[in-house]
């Protein structure tokens, strides 16, 4: 498979090496981070009232004073699909002062 040169590209080409399936759905997890918890928490209230088939999940960071809200969307881990949930993402996160961190599929 050939996926296009950049971050994301490179994430579903090792994905693929490892032997995942990328043509099934799975669920891809968008990772956000914030400064106060209150801002997390805004986040998460938003994501539940206009995107209820997303799961999200506030907790504490690694690094003291930050929250994480990871977002689980079920689908088809495709380059287009990504780029676009993750400008979709970034719109809603800069509203609440958070910062987009990436994304993965649980396994």
């Amino acid at each position: 498979m050939n996926y296009p040169d950049d971050e994301t590209g490179q994430v579903l080409a090792e994905m693929h090496q490892a032997g995942i399936d990328l043509s099934q759905s799975h669920d891809v997890v968008f990772f956000h981070l914030f400064e106060k918890e209150s801002q997390a928490q805004a986040m998460v209230a938003h994501i539940k009232e206009h995107l209820p088939e997303v799961i999200c999940n506030l907790h504490p960071d690694e690094t003291p004073n930050v929250w994480d809200v990871d977002c689980t969307v079920v689908m088809t881990p495709s380059h287009e699909a990504i780029v676009k949930q993750e400008e979709a993402f970034e719109k809603i996160v800069t509203q609440f002062t958070g910062y987009t961190d990436g994304w993965g599929i649980e396994a």
